[in-house]
């Protein structure tokens, strides 16, 4: 338990006006916990970072202190200083159109940290070489101008996190729970390595704005595997307080010979026909194949790992190098191993042929990897 903490930074700290104090959630005074727009309903409470950390505190007897205006730079550099742990917090927000915050009209204008978050980061970084650093944030944002600095010894990547935020920072980061998510997209390092960028027009209005999308099935990770591009942290990267090993792959056919006309006429190189209901038809998703395999937790802690199956299509399928199709969470203790099976239809070895309008079965295998991300594969297989 550290003796001293700092924590750094708006986001810390509980929204002045209350957890309501903006319409629809449209403002960012204290720390981001959902959204703007017409989706979003009162918080009856928020628990703020800075309660919940300093309420653990006073149990453990360690002393907190806390700066929480973003812009005084010199100010939260000092009060980090010489602390046993700084905590620096980040934010970046987004909403529906109808409502403007701080210049950023419904999507961010950019996907850095708002609210000089950048800068506040790097002050704090300079003056304590414990620096953690705490992300709410909508999506993806671009950490390569300090994720590499040496003081940055943590980042917890802790999203959208609802009325119980301090709470269940708390949680991790003093190891009573142990984490598990993991990210729904791609973090890249930097702007230009996405598919689709914001055009300003340079119209009458210097705010009018064009985003072609032309990447067409290749969306988020499957962009990046297609054009061969390093992420900063991939989809589906998460970390944990223990370890796990993957071991067995095994893949098993679940179907007889005795194949309805349909279905063998889909081995055979047809497709489904383009008739009303022939896309959620029964032999199309019922379980094809069964991938096995397991997973064992080889650390000193219990834990839930979160393995992810890819499939890789053959190159007749004209399709992305890599497509998700399964996951799970699953608690395992320490020592002890797990058997995980996902199923498989004939829809997710399928692709959908333009020129026969049906789902077709495409020539060639079916690459087959199982692991901890996009990028981390530990097992591999085959469909034939």
């Amino acid at each position: 338990k550290p003796r001293s903490i700092a924590l750094i930074g708006s986001d810390a700290g509980p929204p002045p006006r209350g957890p309501n104090g903006y319409n629809d959630r449209g403002g960012t005074d204290g720390t981001l916990a959902v959204g703007w727009g017409s989706g979003t309903t009162d918080f009856p409470y928020l628990i703020s970072p800075l309660e919940a950390i300093q309420a653990r505190a006073r149990k453990d007897r360690t002393s907190v202190s806390w700066w929480l205006n973003d812009f005084e730079t010199l100010e939260a550099a000092k009060a980090a200083a010489y602390k046993d742990v700084a905590i620096v917090f980040v934010k970046s927000d987004s909403g529906e159109q109808y409502i403007t915050v701080d210049g950023n009209e419904g999507d961010r204008n950019n996907l850095t940290a708002w609210s000089n978050g950048e800068a506040l980061l790097q002050a704090v970084a300079a003056a304590n070489s414990r620096t953690v650093v705490v992300v709410h944030s909508v999506g993806p944002m671009i950490l390569d101008a300090w994720v590499d600095h040496p003081n940055v010894t943590a980042i917890v990547w802790a999203g959208m996190p609802g009325q119980e935020s301090g709470n269940s920072l708390v949680d991790i980061l003093y190891g009573d729970v142990n984490p598990s998510g993991r990210l729904p997209y791609t973090i890249a390092k930097k702007p230009s390595d996405y598919a689709a960028h914001v055009v300003y027009t340079g119209g009458n209005n210097p705010n009018d704005v064009q985003i072609p999308y032309t990447e067409g099935l290749l969306l988020d990770y499957r962009w990046f595997d297609a054009k061969d591009i390093a992420p900063r942290y991939e989809f589906g990267f998460g970390l944990s307080y223990t370890n796990f090993t993957y071991s067995g792959i095994e893949i098993v056919k679940r179907y007889d010979s005795m194949l309805s006309h349909e279905a063998t006429q889909w081995e055979n190189g047809g497709v489904t026909g383009s008739e009303v209901g022939a896309s959620v038809a029964e032999w199309l998703h019922e379980t094809a194949y069964e991938v096995k395999f397991n997973v064992k937790n080889t650390g000193s802690v219990e834990g839930w790992e979160v393995p992810q199956l890819y499939l890789h299509p053959p190159p007749s399928a004209n399709s992305a190098p890599s497509i998700l199709r399964g996951f799970d969470r699953i608690s395992i203790s320490p020592g002890e191993t797990v058997e995980v099976s996902f199923p498989l239809s004939r829809y997710d070895v399928s692709i959908w042929d333009v020129d026969r309008q049906g789902w077709a079965k495409p020539s060639g295998s079916w690459r087959v990897s199982v692991g901890a991300s996009s990028r981390d594969s530990r097992l591999h297989g085959t469909i034939s």
